[in-house]
């Protein structure tokens, strides 16, 4: 009886448990997703008015005012509408970012405990409240708007479709809360507490979020690439073109002798900075070496600090250098008694060396902090090792330094590679003068050019989507390079996560006379790589894969199914 029993109340235990998992998963879902649709226009619905700028998401509708009364100077001045009306729309649009926001806190403490899952819960259920008061506020404002006695002259609407979306979306949240709210058991005598990878997981998502929101977010904007859009028009008013603009970039001989004139720039002056990204590694070794500390302070300092100088005053420092009336030609008018000058800064003569210059005055103290960073985790005892084997100091960079620091250059290679197309606009836009605007527009400033100064949105978008594209198949490229050494594994280290693997991740080591008569000397070894940076090559398709493993515990292949 009492095992009948027994069973019986871990039965219902279960089914309670996996009813719990189920709305607390559909509220984190639904929580994710309303954070990420208050940045689109398309659902906002605090859009009353069609003078309201089309492009204004909730999110803004909720914190700025002068961007809802931005087109209504002429009606608040006229009495034709109040001020109070466009604090109701903040205020509603206020309410549901309030609702969001401790429903994702809420969502966030539903993945501890019992006794942190029931207070979680209590926040989306106020937050669904919250959201359907600011559906509510919006709702009301939208029925009192047409009595106003010029309501003809306000070109007001009602997003329907807007407000039934946030309105379906709290009441789900609003119906979840509730359900986990009656499911969750209750015990209180445990402590709030949070399993370490649920924890680890809540540090990462800050800057999960932030990369959402600045990189990928912004990816919505490609949209413009399939309209023809004006610059100062709403984009729901333009007409849908599809691929016009696509077929146009390659059509147009004019658009694409330009295109491949700023891509021979772009690929040159990135194969410049490629060609020279060991100067980073030579100047770290270079203050690594110096015997005093606090000299090399001074000058890692004072070449770290051109970094921070913006390039509209790196070109002020260079006009007073190199201009017409600048120290050298009046130096050389001066003192040396020329009379003809010579406009250095805006002739386009090596006009890419000037570039390549430029860039690595500015960036190599900066660049060189991550490989002095690498020179300072080398192990010492390698250096104290090579001292007892008589090596001098030119023998220890050559065997021990740099090769210390070739798998950080490695990387740091990839990513230059992978960015080829991105070497960004700053440096060339104050650079530019009509003498070299032919050889010095690189891909991003020849964007600007088109969308801004053309007014060529839709153009200038197709190029931005374009040079993503490519830039991520460069990224899948050198990260595939990367990948492509093989070698057998020859000792793993569990406790740290470590194997090492033959002839890959190869190093110079000394090794000290262990006893009588034994000589030291210079050994190549391999050094120990992450286990997550590797992968087991199957024996079957001779691909890397990832691992599976069957009941039995075999491992089978997950490209090709093969036991092994």
């Amino acid at each position: 009886m009492q095992a009948t029993i027994s069973a019986k109340s871990g039965g219902q235990a279960t089914c309670v448990r996996e009813k719990t998992n189920w709305a607390l998963i559909i509220i984190r879902i639904l929580t994710a997703f309303a954070g990420l649709m208050i940045f689109f226009p398309e659902v906002n619905p605090g859009r009353l008015m069609s003078d309201i700028n089309a492009n204004t998401s909730l999110f803004t509708a909720a914190i700025s005012y002068s961007t809802l009364t931005d087109s209504f100077a002429r009606p608040l001045r006229m009495g034709w509408v109040q001020p109070w009306h466009f604090y109701l729309i903040m205020g509603g649009c206020a309410l549901l970012m309030l609702g969001i926001i401790l429903s994702a806190i809420g969502a966030c403490m539903s993945l501890g405990n019992h006794r942190m899952k029931r207070a979680a819960v209590k926040l989306p259920l106020i937050g669904s409240v919250l959201m359907l008061g600011g559906i509510g506020t919006l709702v009301y404002l939208n029925s009192i708007l047409p009595a106003l006695e010029k309501a003809e002259r306000l070109k007001l609407m009602t997003p329907t479709g807007a407000i039934a979306f946030w309105a379906v979306l709290g009441g789900l949240l609003l119906v979840f809360s509730i359900v986990s709210m009656v499911t969750i058991p209750k015990n209180m005598e445990e402590k709030m507490e949070m399993e370490e990878k649920y924890r680890l997981f809540l540090m990462f998502l800050p800057v999960l979020i932030l990369t959402v929101i600045f990189c990928y977010l912004p990816l919505y904007g490609w949209r413009y690439a399939f309209f023809d859009y004006k610059v100062g028009d709403a984009l729901s008013s333009e007409n849908f073109v599809g691929l016009k603009w696509f077929s146009y970039l390659f059509s147009n001989g004019a658009t694409r002798s330009d295109l491949v004139r700023v891509l021979r720039n772009t690929l040159i002056m990135s194969g410049l900075g490629i060609a020279t990204s060991w100067l980073p590694i030579a100047f770290a070794v270079l203050l690594a070496e110096l015997r005093s500390t606090k000299f090399q302070r001074v000058v890692q300092t004072l070449t770290t600090i051109p970094n921070f100088i913006s390039w509209v005053l790196v070109y002020a420092i260079a006009f007073a250098i190199f201009s017409t009336d600048g120290f050298i030609n009046s130096f050389l008018r001066n003192v040396m008694g020329q009379t003809a000058t010579t406009d250095y800064l805006a002739s386009a003569d090596f006009i890419w060396l000037k570039m390549l210059l430029w860039g690595t005055w500015k960036g190599l103290g900066w660049s060189a902090i991550v490989y002095i960073a690498g020179i300072a985790g080398i192990d010492q005892q390698l250096y104290e090792a090579a001292k007892v084997d008589g090596a001098n100091r030119f023998q220890c960079i050559r065997h021990i330094t740099i090769p210390g620091l070739m798998p950080t250059y490695m990387v740091m290679l990839l990513m230059a590679i992978a960015g080829m197309l991105s070497n960004g606009m700053e440096q060339y836009l104050v650079f530019e003068n009509p003498q070299n605007s032919a050889t010095i527009e690189v891909l991003d400033l020849y964007v600007y050019h088109s969308g801004i100064k053309s007014g060529l949105i839709p153009l200038s978008t197709v190029v931005g989507v374009f040079k993503s594209l490519i830039g991520v198949l460069l990224l899948f490229g050198a990260n595939g390079i990367s990948k492509g050494v093989r070698g057998e594994v020859v000792a793993v280290s569990p406790a740290e996560g470590k194997v090492i693997v033959k002839k890959v991740n190869v190093v110079t080591k000394h090794v000290k006379p262990r006893k009588m008569g034994e000589a030291g000397g210079l050994i190549d070894v391999e050094s120990a790589l992450y286990a997550s940076k590797v992968q087991l090559v199957c024996p079957k398709c001779n691909e890397a894969t990832r691992v599976g493993h069957k009941k039995g515990g075999a491992r089978i292949c997950k490209k090709c199914g093969n036991e092994f």
